[in-house]
């Protein structure tokens, strides 16, 4: 079930949200859309994708640093995997992930890097190996 209206901010947001995610990941994320969550999905497609992604102060690339160092601070894996995986979209290389990941040790701690630093190992063998979208 996609987001009921298509404005003009939606439709740039989905647009900025393919770009970094993925088409595979929006298609499953509307698909999975429900009357329940359909107001998430409209909020998130314009306020992260449209307001914030598609500005232009930002590289998608800087983006995908800042965000996966915040995602790693925070302790929110399944958002910080799927972050890296789109940084074969955005940009950012191993090196960018790691100097993001070396100042979460700084200023969010070792535990929540080490944790970070495992999962974005794993993501990026696993996209070596094809595995990963």
């Amino acid at each position: 079930m996609p987001p009921v209206s298509k404005s003009p901010k939606r439709s740039r947001g989905e647009t900025t949200r393919r770009a970094v995610l993925g088409d595979a990941h929006v298609d499953r994320a509307q698909a999975a859309t429900t009357p329940f969550d359909a107001p998430f999905q409209a909020f998130i497609t314009d306020a992260a994708w449209d307001q914030l992604w598609s500005r232009e102060d930002w590289s998608k690339r800087d983006r995908s640093i800042v965000t996966i160092a915040l995602l790693a601070a925070l302790g929110h894996h399944d958002e910080l995997a799927m972050h890296i995986r789109a940084t074969a979209r955005t940009g950012a290389t191993e090196a960018d992930v790691r100097e993001a990941l070396l100042h979460v040790v700084v200023y969010a701690g070792v535990p929540a890097a080490n944790t970070a630093i495992r999962i974005a190992k794993q993501v990026f063998a696993e996209m070596k190996a094809g595995k990963a979208e």
